[in-house]
């Protein structure tokens, strides 16, 4: 079931399950493709799906860098050579939805479409407690995180349970840079859909912001869906859940799904 592939200068750790259009999964930060359980079933009932272990984080050993998002995002286009993908579906959440995003502004003619889950494109778009809380995350806090879910599948799976730490050092410094990706995302070539919780790690309005960026929510869709944006991209804000919920909701798996397998055009 689990192969590595070597992309990139890293050893990258991926499981495939389904059959179907290729579609590659994307987790969290300090996840695993084992946090999407829950939903793999419904995905992998209509697509080959792809999940990966970014670098550092589950089956995959961390290499001499920095976590990047744009290095990551070439990783996942190397991937894609590697197994001689023809325009794959791209679905990411949190810290996957960082890179995917970043592998579809860098790499479109690679991608099929693109699903961005709880991904805020500009740093100062989450709560500013939250951004205290991720300014604290350090490998100094592993020894308080040994009773985490987190913490444990990471000891469970990694090649180097003792590299805890470092991988919290290096996911703090990622999390206190500043970015912001108006520009890049306003410019997006591959038909996306933005999901958010309602109670999500940045509020709803920034995800409409996002959405407004690429040509949504401006004016009335239309009969015929001619008012729909010009790019195919959508928006789904999902009831009832939070950052912490989201990536295993059947809600998610179900627009999804709904999106990547809608008739182009």
């Amino acid at each position: 079931m689990g192969q590595y592939a070597e992309v990139n200068g890293i050893n990258l750790y991926y499981e495939t399950h389904g059959t179907g259009h290729p579609l590659i999964l994307l987790h969290g930060g300090l996840g695993s493709g084992e946090m999407f359980g829950p939903v793999l079933p419904a995905l992998a009932a209509r697509h080959q799906v792809i999940a990966v272990d970014l670098q550092g984080h589950g089956r995959t050993a961390d290499v001499d860098r920095p976590l990047d998002l744009r290095t990551m995002g070439d990783d996942i286009a190397a991937l894609i050579d590697h197994l001689g993908l023809d325009r794959p579906d791209l679905v990411g959440y949190s810290l996957g939805g960082g890179v995917a995003l970043r592998a579809a502004v860098a790499h479109p003619e690679k991608l099929g479409r693109l699903v961005a889950a709880s991904a805020h494109v500009r740093s100062d778009a989450i709560y500013a407690e939250m951004r205290a809380q991720q300014g604290q995350v350090t490998g100094a806090a592993a020894e308080f995180m040994k009773d985490t879910p987190m913490y444990q599948l990471y000891q469970r799976v990694a090649p180097r349970p003792e590299d805890f730490p470092r991988l919290l050092d290096k996911i703090g410094a990622l999390m206190a840079e500043d970015f912001d990706l108006t520009e890049e995302v306003r410019n997006l070539r591959v038909p996306t859909l933005i999901v958010a919780a309602d109670a999500d790690m940045a509020p709803p309005s920034h995800y409409v912001e996002v959405f407004k960026l690429l040509d949504g929510g401006l004016r009335d869709g239309g009969w015929g869906n001619e008012g729909r944006p010009k790019g195919g991209h959508a928006l789904a804000i999902l009831p009832g859940l939070t950052h912490y919920s989201i990536f295993s909701s059947p809600l998610f798996a179900a627009v999804t799904l709904a999106f990547l397998d809608e008739p182009a055009g």
